[in-house]
């Protein structure tokens, strides 16, 4: 998010930008509110707190266990939250919102928590 050029220029665009870049920017700065860092500045082997919205909980198989993976966007990236030997955990569904912190392991571009500490966080109102 660049300068838009004092109080003229932010509400130019608030009026000029799409939908999904609105969301991406509300959701950065609901992150940074919560004392999270960017997903997509997060590097392999990084400890991080990251925070966003669920936008997809999937139930896997790896080696014979199961294992629920929710992928987690906060409008700078994704990242999947592994927790095996997991078939469900009660709230975490999509649209929710959370905060996560783990070790980043990735891999092909795509970031993973494997069995993150996490905190379900209050509903927001756009």
């Amino acid at each position: 998010m660049a300068d838009r050029g004092g109080w003229w220029g932010k509400v130019l665009h608030r009026i000029t930008a799409d939908d999904d870049e609105l969301e991406a920017e509300d959701l950065q700065r609901a992150a940074r509110a919560e004392g999270a860092v960017p997903i997509g500045g997060c590097q392999d082997h990084d400890a991080a707190c990251v925070a966003g919205t669920v936008r997809s909980v999937t139930v896997r198989t790896r080696s014979g266990a199961p294992s629920l993976e929710v992928e987690v966007y906060d409008g700078s990236g994704c990242v999947t939250l592994v927790f095996l030997g997991r078939r469900q955990i009660p709230g975490l569904d999509a649209g929710r919102s959370l905060k996560a912190t783990g070790r980043i392991s990735r891999d092909d571009k795509r970031a993973t928590i494997f069995n993150p500490r996490y905190e379900l966080l209050p509903a927001t109102s756009h």
